[in-house]
């Protein structure tokens, strides 16, 4: 495979997606991974790394169109890295991801035969998302036509999301079409008013600057926007910051909760040190069929409100709940799933790392007259051994963060043996992972995907694991 260089450029047919959302190619059994490609096409590309197994490469020209082309609704897309996936049909998208959590669970779950169920569609497509961060730059990313323009500092001040596959650099986001319109407009209020402020923004390379993040959560229900803009601290950060958030509150009433917050560290984390609330209760509210929901600015909540309630319902349906459990929710975020079973189940359990996120949890309660469901926080690996004072639970639901569980948390899971597990993931590959490690003590049932994020590789899926007998 001589001709397949690090800098050549060659021919290749995309034949299919692989998980993670890049095309493959081969060239004699030689595997390329494409970057923007989609199966079908026919594409001139650039090898960017040559490896003994496989090469990567990034797509100069397009030679022919895939089958199941769709022209991309924004004008950022293929700079931007919020959306992969923008000119492939949404039929097709959910092919693709049905194919990559049975490969997933096939090759490194070692679970053979599989049946996937198809990919249950999100109820939105586009403008679906109720949390977005954007991130503030000093040197943000141009596009081709302004590079032969003048530019003084200010106008290379950012506010936006990043490059594809470049996280120093931020491209300026006009219009995106992941949160809704409104959220769109204020971001850009924002991004001029800091950029009139004389205040710089944050730079990865110096690690000096003023602005940071901005973080904007609407809930779709009750149509209520929280605002949390993360800074680094100046003696003058709460004058300025009450100047901005006053001018926001007059231009969209829609902002009910204003949030700052100061970051010292040089992570680039959309989290603060220390929170003020500038304006408003401190949270917003979102409603899922009938419950409240009571979400604060560091809390977790599904980022895809609709969607979410097909999830919790796949949840029920796959529990098969028939009144008398006794259930833990582990990783329970602002105790949104718990809360929605909670009519079907004896009693639950929830255990939460974010002290933030079990305030909310145990305040939703009260908002909805729930009294059969109790919260601890802390590490679960830890606390978990509490929650086994109250004797062992019937069913578990798990949902842990992209990583997957802690192997402690597993272990513990396969000393208590609940009768039944439920799995929630939103990454095939650490799923996989889980899986592979319940099936000594477990069959696994029922599998169900479920898009929350349409345009992305990313999946949610539920899966269904019945003690061994």
């Amino acid at each position: 495979m001589g001709y397949i260089t690090k800098g050549a450029e060659i021919e290749l047919q995309v034949e299919k997606l692989a998980f993670g959302g890049k095309g493959l190619s081969r060239v004699d059994g030689y595997v390329v991974f494409l970057d923007r490609a989609a199966p079908g096409q026919r594409v001139k590309a650039l090898i960017t790394k040559k490896k003994r197994n496989y090469a990567e490469a990034r797509v100069l020209e397009t030679i022919s169109r895939a089958p199941g082309y769709k022209p991309p609704a924004c004008s950022h897309f293929g700079v931007c890295g919020g959306c992969f996936w923008q000119d492939i049909s949404y039929e097709e998208q959910l092919f693709w991801k049905k194919a990559h959590i049975s490969e997933c669970l096939e090759h490194i779950g070692g679970a053979d035969g599989v049946n996937v169920e198809p990919v249950t569609a999100s109820p939105d497509v586009f403008h679906y998302r109720n949390k977005m961060e954007f991130t503030f730059s000093d040197r943000r990313w141009l596009l081709a036509e302004e590079l032969e323009q003048d530019f003084d500092q200010r106008s290379l001040f950012g506010l936006g999301l990043h490059v594809r596959g470049l996280f120093q650099k931020v491209l300026n986001i006009d219009t995106c079409f992941l949160q809704s319109l409104d959220a769109g407009a204020i971001l850009g209020e924002v991004r001029q008013w800091a950029a009139a402020s004389g205040l710089a923004a944050y730079s990865v390379r110096t690690h000096e600057g003023f602005w940071r993040f901005l973080v904007i959560r609407e809930a779709k229900a009750t149509g209520q926007i929280l605002l949390h803009l993360i800074t680094s601290g100046v003696p003058e950060a709460n004058e300025r910051i009450d100047l901005l958030a006053a001018h926001l509150l007059s231009k969209f009433p829609r902002i009910t909760t204003f949030i700052h917050s100061i970051s010292q560290k040089s992570s680039q984390v959309a989290i603060g040190d220390s929170s003020r609330v500038v304006f408003g209760p401190g949270h917003i509210e979102e409603k899922l069929g009938e419950l409240r929901f009571r979400i604060s600015a560091h809390s977790f909540f599904q980022t895809n409100s609709r969607a979410a309630l097909e999830l919790y319902d796949t949840i029920v349906r796959l529990a098969a709940f028939e009144g008398s459990e006794k259930v833990w929710d582990l990783y329970c975020g602002t105790g949104s799933i718990g809360l929605y079973i909670a009519s079907r189940v004896k009693s639950v359990i929830g255990i939460e790392l974010v002290e933030e996120a079990v305030r909310d949890a145990r305040q939703n309660c009260i908002l909805n007259n729930i009294d059969n469901c109790s919260f601890l926080g802390g590490d679960l690996k830890d606390v978990i051994a509490k929650a086994s004072q109250t004797g062992r639970p019937d069913v578990v639901i798990v949902d842990p963060p992209r990583a997957g569980m802690h192997p402690k948390v597993v272990k513990s899971l396969l000393e208590t043996l609940p009768e039944k597990i439920i799995a929630v993931s939103c990454n095939p590959a650490s799923l996989a992972r889980d899986a592979a490690l319940l099936l000594e003590a477990y069959d696994m049932g029922q599998v169900q995907p479920i898009d929350l994020f349409p345009h992305t590789p990313h999946l949610e899926c539920v899966v269904r694991f019945d003690k061994k007998r």
